[in-house]
């Protein structure tokens, strides 16, 4: 039992030191995706169709795996921004930024997500909450956002 423990936390301990900034927000987003995906699954019987079906289960779970998809092509971008600064001839680590503000972002949606399944649900929500957690979605989105000329965006799409 000692063996399987210390492997584990050298495992978790590893991952964490590489991820650095990024190793937060991803335990949280794996954290919130478990918690949404069940509160989701306990609010069904309360919506308007009242049920569960395998293809909304399915859909859900396919959600989820999408969510860590942007997380991996934030990453990407990240590592693509310091091959260039490195190939630039500047000695500078930057750290998973990108990664770090889509996993923000994608807890945060997931946060909402959980709270709305509990009013659903029928859970008396501290009048403050939702708004708060909507509030700091609105915040990263803002300290986020790259303003890009639509004209030369359109070109690359034709």
């Amino acid at each position: 039992m000692d063996k399987v423990k210390a492997t584990v936390i050298a495992v978790v301990s590893a991952l964490m030191s590489w991820l650095g900034i990024l190793a937060v927000p991803v335990f949280l987003l794996v954290g919130c995706n478990i918690i949404d995906y069940i509160t989701g699954l306990m609010a069904a019987p309360y919506r308007d169709d009242g049920s569960i079906s395998s293809y909304k289960g399915i859909r859900g779970i396919i959600k989820k795996v999408c969510m860590w998809l942007l997380v991996l092509i934030g990453a990407w971008i990240d590592i693509l921004i310091n091959y260039a600064v490195e190939c630039a001839g500047v000695s500078l680590t930057i750290p998973f930024i990108v990664a770090t503000v889509v996993a923000v972002w994608l807890v945060v949606n997931e946060i909402i997500s959980i709270l709305e399944n509990m009013l659903d649900i029928g859970v008396a929500m501290p009048p403050f909450l939702l708004p708060v957690v909507r509030y700091i979605k609105k915040q990263v989105e803002e300290k986020a956002d790259v303003t890009v000329n639509e004209e030369a965006e359109d070109k690359d799409y034709e």
